[in-house]
């Protein structure tokens, strides 16, 4: 039998009556999870955090601007009400945003070729998490299926998941657990398969879950360490090291889960207490950077079972380390943009530092490729770009004079960034 007949095989199971090690089971009845379809994006959406690929590399073959400001080069802008950090997702002709206003909690659909919006639909009002000041109440990006727009929320004391349809309506919205706040959530969510995938940590109770992307069915569920000031990376999915792997950082450690069942494969200790930033997937090693109360980067080979700390390590770095930014990478070298500003550029396979070079400003925003260059915003709204390699080349900087922490994205040669009151579409006019 097959890898992923095993794996149809036991979330069938699960669905049903069996509970594995450590997991919480779903309980009877709702759709077969093992009969829905993957998600099959285009290379011209970008439909979760990090994009389609989720390593911020945009799809090849993109003539992207290099020059703008608040009057050239822009093809529309809209006002965006409210606060929020998540970066656009955006699937076919539509583009949905999530967004904190006031008391309540709402996701947009706009137009993808003029910026209208079309709908604002209301997912909860009221009983909102405090906050760290550079935190919003819409800080994960949504994640969509093409069918449905997933985005997770805390409100009235409990991580929730609400699934909205194309055109705005809630189709379900599904409460996964208690949430303790210490500086709000941070983490999106992401489509494996048949499920949605949510990491709920906060100051206790913290666990993984898997959801059915129709029937809002929690399928699995397992617990997670809690830290005393949170922890607020996203989790990440992918096939690395010759199998799917769910990969998340903190606290303390590494953890990877098979992504169906949300059984525990393996572990590592490190990289340190806390982290806010998303893991970085090689062919068959991981990069995780951690930055509370230490800055340290792993690279670590990805299979094994159990604690792989003695012998899966391949190379670490400690001190100056990336905390929120994700890391890049790209062609045998990872691209580090360090919170203070610092680029670091390592040769993925050995750690060596090619070149370090400093920035203007602070960033929370995660480098993307696209183009043929490295682009990066900075909290003020200048926005950065320089050419892969070996030595530091910039080649342009561009001020749009609002600040932001999303990270931006490329699609059909053109960049879609929001700042702080507006989500902006920048291509050759």
């Amino acid at each position: 039998m097959g890898i992923r007949a095993i794996h149809i095989l036991v979330l069938c199971l699960a669905m049903k009556t069996s509970t594995l090690p450590g997991v919480e089971a779903a309980g009877p009845g709702g759709p077969d999870a093992a009969d829905l379809p993957a998600a099959r994006p285009s290379a011209n959406d970008w439909p979760w955090w990090r994009g389609p690929n989720r390593d911020d590399v945009a799809a090849a073959g993109q003539q992207t601007p290099t020059r703008w400001s608040a009057s050239q080069n822009v093809i529309w802008k809209s006002d965006i009400p409210g606060r929020g950090h998540s970066t656009p997702c955006i699937w076919g002709e539509r583009i949905f945003l999530s967004v904190g206003e006031d008391e309540s909690q709402v996701l947009l659909g706009l137009d993808r070729a003029a910026g209208k919006l079309l709908w604002r639909t209301e997912l909860n009002r009221g009983r909102l998490p405090r906050l760290h000041p550079k935190n919003s109440h819409a800080s994960g990006t949504p994640a969509c299926d093409g069918e449905l727009v997933f985005v997770n929320l805390v409100h009235h004391d409990a991580m929730h998941l609400a699934a909205v349809s194309m055109d705005g309506k809630i189709a379900w919205q599904t409460r996964l657990g208690p949430y303790t706040s210490m500086h709000g959530p941070g983490a999106s969510p992401a489509v494996w398969g048949p499920l949605v995938l949510v990491a709920c940590d906060s100051v206790k109770d913290s666990f993984l879950c898997g959801v059915h992307r129709r029937s809002g069915k929690i399928i699995w569920k397992t617990p997670r360490p809690s830290y005393r000031l949170g922890t607020y990376s996203s989790l990440t999915v992918g096939r690395v090291a010759g199998r799917d792997q769910l990969l998340i950082h903190g606290p303390y450690r590494i953890y990877s889960h098979d992504p169906l069942t949300g059984t525990e494969l393996w572990t590592c200790d490190g990289p340190d207490e806390s982290a806010s930033n998303t893991i970085t997937l090689g062919r068959d090693v991981i990069y995780a950077a951690a930055g509370f109360p230490g800055r340290n980067l792993l690279c670590v080979r990805a299979g094994g079972k159990g604690d792989v700390t003695g012998t899966h390590v391949v190379w670490e770095k400690k001190r100056d380390t990336a905390y929120v930014p994700s890391l890049l990478l790209h062609e045998g070298l990872l691209y580090q943009v360090e919170d203070k500003g610092t680029v670091t550029v390592f040769d993925a396979a050995t750690g060596k530092i090619h070149y370090e070079h400093r920035l203007e400003g602070n960033y929370s925003s995660s480098p993307v490729l696209a183009g043929g260059l490295i682009y990066v915003v900075n909290e003020k709204g200048l926005l950065s770009a320089f050419k892969p390699g070996r030595s530091f080349e910039l080649v342009a900087r561009n001020d749009l004079a609002d600040g932001g922490f999303a990270t931006p994205v490329f699609l059909g040669g053109r960049l879609y960034l929001r700042t702080l009151h507006r989500l902006w579409c920048i291509g050759q006019k």
